[in-house]
């Protein structure tokens, strides 16, 4: 059966001193912390977040809740899993 990772709404934070927006999610019952990189927010939409990233993560929220689950596979011993461009290809 293929994972499935719940996003916490209510913790999408867009954290522009970093370029990158957080959020908690949770697989079988754990909770994982994420951040997806502006890059990957770009290369869904073909333009740099400007203070829209939160807008831009929603709107492409089934993509990144696959690329969350990519990352969270090659490492969940991290405190905050990054999603990168290369989680999108998987």
């Amino acid at each position: 059966m293929a994972q499935q990772l719940d996003i916490d709404l209510s913790t999408i934070f867009d954290n522009i001193d970093e370029r990158q927006v957080e959020f908690t999610g949770e697989v079988d019952g754990d909770e994982y912390e994420f951040a997806v990189k502006y890059g990957v927010l770009e290369a869904l939409s073909g333009e740099a977040p400007e203070d829209d990233a939160e807008l831009r993560f929603n709107e492409f929220i089934d993509v990144l809740r696959d690329a969350a689950l990519n990352a969270l596979s090659r490492n969940s011993d991290v405190p905050i899993i990054v999603v990168s461009e290369n989680d999108l290809d998987q």
